[in-house]
C-alpha cells in the first residue's frame, strides 16, 4: 500500500489538516541554500527516479525546508544517500547557475515549474512544496536588481566555498557569513509593503546537523530555527536520547542560543531536561524557574487567557518545581512546592491542576514509605469524574504496585491491569501501555512465574508504538524498556545463559549511557548479576568489591549481597549481626521479599552450628510470609531449606513429602542454580531412604539408590551449566559412593577421579555435606 511518503505534492486538505501545521514553519526568504533546495525539488519533477527513492526523498523535503541552512557539502550528502542520481543533477544545477551569469539565475527562476505556472506541475497548490515554491518565488520577485545581484555572488560564494577545501566534507561558513553582513537584501528604495524582513534575511549561514551531526552550530539562529532546533531535541531527549546532542555540546548550543535571545523560554524548558540528564539539581531548578519568569513575562499565557494565564503558569510552575524535588529526593522542598501547587489551584479553581497536584502527592507518600492507599484512590475516582484518562491509569497502576505489595493475589491485579489497558488502547496512550506491560513482567517475576515474566518483557520489546516516530527514532529510551530489559537479562542469567547477557547490557549501555536518567537500573542489575556468577563459581574474592558498588545504587541490596559474602567467608558473627539488622529494617520498610530472603540466609547461618531446631521456627514464619504474599519462587526455596533441615533432623522420608511439594515449580520456573540445588537434595534424601552409608556398612535398597543416582546426574548437567565447581565436588562424591556401593567400580572410579581433580583445582577445603543445601 502507497504511504503518504510517496508522494508530498498531494492535497493537503486529504490529511484531516496534519501537514498544515508543518506549513507555518517554512521560511520565506532567499538563501543560497533555499535555491539548492528548489534546484532538488526541479530535478525530482524533471527527472524520472524509483518509487523507492522518491519515498525517501519525499521523506527528506520537509526536513530541509524546515531545519536550519546546510553547507552544499551536507546538503548534497544527504540527498545522495536518498538518490546519488539526483544528487549529481542538484550539483550540475547549481554549477551551470553558479560558474555561468547572473541571467542563469534568472532563467532558472523563470522556468521552475509551481503549481502557479504549469497546469501538469505534480504539486499541489496547499501542499507543503507548492506553498514552498509560493514564498520563494515571492521573496526572489520582490529583491531589487542590487539585491539579487548580491544574492548571485552569495550563491556562487556557496558554491565554491564547498570546493575550496575538498578534503574536508564539511566546511565552516565564516566567510559566507562576513559577506552576507555586506549583502543587505533590504534597501531604502523598498516599500514597507515590500520590504522582507532584514532580522529574517541578513541571518548568518552556519553549519547545524540535520540528522546524526551532532556538532553544535555557531551564530545565531532565526526564530524557525531555534524553535526546530529545540523541538527536534526535546523529541531525542524523551524518545532516543542516544540521538541527541551530548549533554555538554547541547549546554554550549543553548547558552548560545540565551546569549542572543535570553526571554527564549522554550530554551531554558530545553536546559532543564538537559540538566537532569547529568542530574544536575541547581542548573535544572534555576532553568525551570527561568522558563516559568520568562513564560509569564512574555504573556504567552496571558494573551489568550488574560490574568488566568499569569496563575497558570505560577501554579504548574510549583508543581514542576515539585516534581523535580520527588525525583532528588527532597521530599520537604517537594511538599512545601506542591502545597504552594494546591493552594494557587485551589483559588483559581483549577480541577486538572488539582487532580495533577493530588498524583504527585499520592507519589511523594510513596517515595516516603507510607500507606498511599485512600490518596490514590480518591486521586482515581476524581480523575474519572473530570474525564482524566491518563490520571485515572496512572493511579490504578500505582494501586495494583501497592496491591502486589502487600499480597494481593494475581488474578485481581491482572483483572484491574486488563481494564486500565482497554482505557490505553482506547485512548491511545502509548506510554502507559508501556509502564502496564514493564509492571506486569515485574509482578509475575515476583510471583516466580519466569515463562509469564518473559512473554511479557518479550511483548513489550517487539510492540508497535502509537506514536509518530520521527528523525528514525527506532526504540523508546523510557523507564519500562530499560525496566524489561533488565528483567530479560535477569532471567537470561538465571539459566546460565551469559553470552546473551552480554549482549542485553550492551545493548541497555548504549540505550542508556551511563548519565541518563534510567542507567541506575541496568548498573545495578549488571552488579547483581556479576555478584552472582562469581558466588556460584566460588570466586569469593571478586564478589566482595562488588558489594560497595551495589550499596552506592541500592543500600539494602548492597547490606544482604555483603552478609552472603560474610557467610560465605566462614565471619559468621558479622553476617548475622548484619542480617538482623537488615530484617528489622526491612520489616519497618515492609520490604516482604528481603525479609524472607534474610530469614533464610539466618537459618543457614544456625546450620553451620548444627542448630536445625532454631532454624524450623525462621523457616516456617518465612514460608507463612511467602504464601501470604503469593511469592511462590520464595515459598519453593524455602520448602527446600525446611527439606533440608528435616533431613538433618533424620526424617528423610518427611522430607521427601515436603520436597515433592516444591520440585515441581523450581523446575518450571526456578534458576538453573535453584534446579540443581534441588535436585542434589533430592539425590541426598533418596540416599537416606535407601539407608545408604558411607562406610559401607548395611544393606542399600538398590531401587532408590538407582533413583539416587539419576537425581546425581541431572543436578550435575545443571551445576556444570553455571561452572559451581564446589557443588560439582559434592556430586561427584556422593556419585562415587553410590557406584561404588552398588558393586560398580568403574564409574565410582570415574567419579572419584573427577572428585580429585576438582579438589585439587580448588584448594579449598570441602564444606561438610551436611552443613549446606
Amino acid at each position: 500500500m502507497a504511504s503518504v511518503h510517496d508522494n508530498l505534492y498531494f492535497n493537503p486538505m486529504m490529511t484531516n489538516g496534519v501537514v498544515h501545521a508543518n506549513v507555518f514553519g517554512i521560511k520565506d526568504w532567499v538563501t543560497p541554500y533555499k535555491i539548492s533546495v528548489l534546484a532538488l525539488l526541479y530535478d525530482m519533477t524533471a527527472s524520472k527516479i524509483t518509487l523507492p527513492e522518491r519515498r525517501r526523498l519525499n521523506k527528506l523535503i520537509l526536513p530541509l525546508q524546515q531545519g536550519p541552512d546546510l553547507s552544499l557539502g551536507q546538503f548534497l550528502k544527504t540527498v545522495e544517500e536518498c538518490c546519488p542520481q539526483t544528487a549529481y543533477a542538484v550539483k550540475l544545477r547549481l554549477h551551470e547557475m553558479a560558474d555561468g551569469e547572473l541571467k542563469d539565475m534568472e532563467y532558472f527562476f523563470s522556468t521552475l515549474p509551481t503549481p502557479f505556472t504549469a497546469f501538469d506541475s505534480e504539486a499541489y497548490k496547499t501542499s507543503v512544496v507548492g506553498l514552498f515554491m509560493r514564498h520563494m518565488l515571492l521573496a526572489y520577485n520582490k529583491l531589487s536588481f542590487s539585491q539579487v545581484y548580491k544574492l548571485y555572488k552569495s550563491l556562487q560564494h556557496y558554491y565554491h566555498s564547498h570546493y575550496a577545501k575538498p578534503t574536508d566534507g564539511q566546511v565552516s561558513l565564516p566567510a559566507l557569513a562576513a559577506d552576507d553582513s555586506e549583502m543587505d537584501l533590504t534597501s531604502t528604495e523598498d516599500t514597507v509593503g515590500d520590504r522582507i524582513d532584514k532580522e529574517e534575511l541578513d541571518l548568518p549561514l552556519h553549519e547545524s546537523e540535520l540528522r546524526n551531526d551532532n556538532t553544535p552550530s555557531r551564530g545565531p539562529l532565526s526564530q524557525k530555527q531555534a524553535e526546530y532546533f529545540l523541538a527536534r531535541q526535546a523529541y531525542l531527549l524523551k524518545n532516543d536520547e542516544n540521538k541527541a546532542l551530548k549533554p555538554a555540546a547541547l549546554q554550549e548550543e543553548l547558552n548560545n542560543m540565551l546569549k542572543f535571545n535570553p526571554d527564549f523560554a522554550e530554551a531554558h524548558y530545553l536546559n532543564y531536561l538537559n540538566s537532569m540528564r547529568v542530574q544536575d539539581i541547581f542548573l535544572s531548578a534555576h532553568s525551570l524557574l527561568h522558563y516559568f519568569d520568562r513564560l509569564i513575562l512574555s504573556g504567552n499565557e496571558g494573551k489568550s487567557n488574560g490574568d488566568e494565564g499569569y496563575g497558570r503558569s505560577l501554579r504548574y510552575a510549583a508543581l514542576n518545581l515539585a516534581s523535580l524535588h520527588c525525583r532528588f529526593g527532597h521530599y520537604q522542598q517537594a511538599d512545601l512546592a506542591l502545597q504552594e501547587a494546591i493552594r494557587i489551584a485551589q483559588e483559581s479553581n483549577d480541577h486538572v491542576c488539582l487532580q495533577h497536584c493530588l498524583s504527585w502527592l499520592y507519589t511523594l507518600e510513596q517515595m516516603r514509605g507510607s500507606d498511599s492507599t485512600v490518596l490514590t484512590e480518591d486521586s482515581v475516582k476524581m480523575a474519572a469524574h473530570f474525564c482524566l484518562p491518563y490520571l485515572a491509569s496512572l493511579g490504578i497502576q500505582s494501586l495494583v504496585q501497592q496491591g502486589a505489595t502487600q499480597g494481593k493475589t494475581a488474578h485481581k491485579l491482572m483483572d484491574a491491569l486488563k481494564d486500565t489497558d482497554i482505557l490505553h488502547w482506547k485512548h491511545s496512550l502509548s506510554e502507559l501501555i508501556e509502564i502496564s506491560l514493564a509492571q506486569t513482567t515485574s509482578i509475575w517475576r515476583m510471583y516466580g512465574k519466569s515463562t509469564m515474566a518473559l512473554q511479557q518483557a518479550q511483548l513489550l520489546l517487539n510492540m508497535s508504538s502509537l506514536e509518530p516516530v520521527n528523525f528514525g527514532v527506532q526504540q523508546n529510551n523510557t523507564e519500562a524498556f530499560a525496566v524489561a530489559l533488565c528483567h530479560l537479562a535477569e532471567l537470561h542469567a538465571e539459566q546460565g545463559l551469559y553470552c546473551a547477557v552480554s549482549e542485553i547490557l550492551l545493548h541497555l549501555k548504549e540505550q542508556f549511557p551511563p548519565h541518563s536518567q534510567h542507567a541506575k537500573l541496568w548498573m545495578l542489575c549488571d552488579l547483581k548479576i556479576q555478584f552472582d556468577r562469581h558466588m556460584h563459581e566460588g570466586k569469593y574474592h571478586l564478589a566482595e568489591p562488588l558489594v560497595t558498588a551495589i550499596s552506592a545504587l541500592n543500600k539494602t541490596e548492597g547490606l544482604y549481597r555483603k552478609a552472603l559474602v560474610l557467610k560465605a567467608l566462614n565471619r559468621g558473627t558479622e553476617a548475622y549481626s548484619i542480617l538482623q539488622r537488615l530484617q528489622t529494617h526491612c520489616e519497618k520498610k515492609k520490604c516482604t521479599e528481603v525479609v524472607i530472603r534474610v530469614m533464610l540466609s539466618t537459618a543457614e547461618l544456625h546450620w553451620e552450628s548444627s542448630g536445625f531446631p532454631t532454624a524450623l521456627p525462621l523457616l516456617l514464619q518465612a514460608l507463612a510470609l511467602a504464601r501470604q504474599h503469593h511469592l511462590q519462587s520464595l515459598a519453593s526455596e524455602t520448602v527446600l531449606h525446611l527439606a533440608f533441615t528435616q533431613l538433618m533432623l533424620g526424617v528423610p522420608e518427611q522430607a521427601l513429602t515436603v520436597l515433592h511439594e516444591a520440585i515441581e515449580p523450581v523446575l518450571a520456573h526456578g534458576a538453573v542454580m535453584d534446579k540443581g540445588r534441588a535436585l542434589l537434595l533430592t539425590a541426598r534424601c533418596q540416599m537416606a531412604v535407601a539407608g545408604f552409608r558411607p562406610n559401607g556398612q548395611g544393606q542399600t535398597d538398590t531401587h532408590w539408590a538407582v533413583l539416587a543416582l539419576n537425581s546425581l546426574n541431572e543436578a550435575e548437567a545443571y551445576f556444570s551449566k553455571l561452572s559451581c565447581k564446589e557443588r560439582l565436588r559434592d556430586v561427584h562424591y556422593l556419585q562415587a559412593q553410590l557406584h561404588r556401593s552398588l558393586g560398580q567400580t568403574a564409574q565410582s572410579n570415574k567419579s572419584a577421579m573427577l572428585f580429585r581433580l576438582l579438589d585439587q583445582e580448588l584448594q579449598s577445603p570441602a564444606p561438610p555435606v551436611s552443613m549446606r543445601l
